[in-house]
């Protein structure tokens, strides 16, 4: 029997599901690339299917449609070779392309014209892709156990309108192969459930401010004072007030000819070797003057030898040794509390309310489930037992200070990542960690006996302050604490009374203690 050699070349299994495959993922792609267009939402499980599992399944398929032909037009040719099959003419070893044969004509333009709508789609798919990989959503939700904390903090940060590619990538090629290929390590992580728990904060890899967080804040403005009011209540039965009302000198660089305050680091010359990891303890200081000459300063208490100055890693430094949390900012449950009082989220009538409830959220709780269920029952049974009328008057507000109360614990404690508001210390200030008094701790002092000085108003003015160890109408210019502790308060660090250690830490001490 003679047969046309070209019939049925595409009329196989691995050619037709090839073909079904390419159909149904250009379809699936265009459907939901339109659908995320309309709606404008965007999910990480879909984006991934859409953008990356959808257009792989159209490059498979539309590979398998010749692998197909190819192996069933061999199949022919060697059967013709042997003699098992005739054919109205001999099949070459290579095929021709013969476009005044009609039907091999309809099939070229059918192929461009395919071939064009495919690339078209496989296109829109890699630059939608792209910029998914660029999401914060691809960044925080897809990676959703892993990641939670980190962008449930982004979230309710001031820079939650700022993707993520933008501080920890930055413009340019170099950073963006770099961040890719740590993204890569990181995904096989995942893939492999082998993070570690918490994840680490990339202190040493991080791309210097200059080329992120000066992208939008400009170094060379001179900042004038700022004034704020920091709003706290007692843990006590009233929720008393307090407020301190604080002239922030921020200040500004050195090229302006008023540099003065906060500010005055940028644009100079400051390097420093870090006494840990986490940048808590800083042994040495040098600053580099205006006529070129350089002055180090040392703890005395830590003092580095001349070999471990040299040997040292002296980091140069800059926005985020101070801004070290600009984004991922977790707040203790007293400053939660404060913030939930000011904005009358939660009734701060409830006799005790902060107490209580900074104590149940500082309990330690194996799930957010386990929190939930504490914060349910232990808060409406403090009033039941303790104040019987305000459990009934006051229901709905109870009620709503439990929602708010777990909705504190939902964006500063995370049991899956061993996570909590002070498992990453922030730099600014000093109440929770030592933060400016790592160097201005009045203790650094030079070979000439400079010193580092501590002078609070340094950085700040007190402008008043209302407390209830202040009679009313007293003017306030130094900071009075809430209790008498004397000299203490110029002698000790606030963040050695007022800081929780990490559980991890702890935790981990102990089971070194042990063996």
């Amino acid at each position: 029997m003679a047969i046309r050699k070209t019939a049925g070349y595409a009329w196989n299994i691995i050619s037709l599901i090839g073909i079904i495959l390419a159909v149904a993922a250009a379809g699936l792609i265009v459907a939901f690339t339109a659908m995320e267009m309309i709606t404008g939402i965007e999910h990480p499980y879909l984006g991934i299917m859409t953008y990356f599992i959808f257009p792989g399944m159209l490059i498979c398929g539309l590979l398998l449609v010749p692998v197909g032909a190819w192996r069933v037009r061999n199949q022919r040719r060697k059967a013709v070779l042997e003699g098992m099959l005739s054919l109205d003419e001999e099949i070459p070893k290579y095929p021709r392309l013969d476009l005044n044969d009609p039907a091999r004509r309809r099939m070229v333009l059918f192929f461009i014209f395919a071939t064009v709508i495919f690339f078209v789609i496989v296109s829109i798919a890699s630059i939608k892709g792209f910029e998914f990989t660029e999401s914060p959503t691809f960044c925080g939700e897809l990676c959703h156990t892993v990641m939670e904390p980190e962008h449930t903090a982004w979230q309710n940060s001031p820079h939650a309108k700022v993707k993520c590619v933008e501080c920890h990538v930055g413009p340019g090629a170099d950073w963006y192969v770099k961040a890719k290929i740590s993204g890569l390590r990181q995904v096989w992580a995942v893939i492999n459930h082998a993070w570690p728990t918490p994840i680490h904060t990339p202190i040493e890899h991080l791309r210097p401010a200059r080329g992120t967080c000066e992208q939008c804040h400009w170094p060379e403005k001179f900042y004038s004072g700022r004034q704020k009011v920091f709003y706290h209540y007692a843990p006590n039965e009233e929720n008393s007030p307090r407020e301190t009302n604080l002239l922030i000198k921020i200040g500004g660089s050195p090229k302006s000819p008023n540099a003065m305050g906060i500010h005055w680091h940028i644009g100079r010359e400051v390097t420093f070797i870090a006494g840990d990891v986490k940048r808590l303890t800083i042994p040495y200081i040098a600053v580099k003057g205006k006529d070129g000459k350089i002055t180090e300063y040392m703890d005395p208490a830590k003092p580095l030898t001349k070999d471990e100055i040299a040997k040292g890693n002296k980091r140069l430094m800059d926005c985020t040794d101070c801004h070290n949390r600009p984004t991922h900012i977790y707040h203790s449950p007293d400053e939660e509390m404060d913030m939930h009082f000011v904005s009358n989220k939660i009734d701060r009538n409830l006799p005790f309310v902060k107490k209580v409830a900074v104590e149940i959220l500082n309990r330690p709780y194996k799930s957010k489930e386990d929190a939930f269920a504490a914060i349910t029952k232990d808060l409406p049974a403090y009033y039941a037992k303790n104040y019987p009328k305000v459990a009934q008057d006051k229901a709905a507000a109870i009620n709503q200070a439990v929602e708010q109360v777990k909705d504190i614990y939902s964006r500063n404690f995370f049991p899956a990542m061993k996570v909590q508001w002070n498992t990453y210390p922030n730099h600014i200030g000093h109440f929770y960690t030592p933060g400016c008094f790592r160097c201005h701790d009045g203790k650094h002092k030079s070979a000439e006996g400079k010193i580092i000085s501590k002078d609070c108003k340094l950085c700040h003015d007190i402008l008043g302050q209302i407390q209830e160890n202040i009679p009313a109408g007293t003017r306030v210019t130094d900071f009075v604490h809430p209790v008498d502790i004397g000299d203490e308060l110029h002698k000790t660090n606030c963040s050695e009374c007022h800081s929780a250690p990490d559980p991890n830490q702890a935790a981990a001490e102990h089971k070194a203690a042990k063996h």
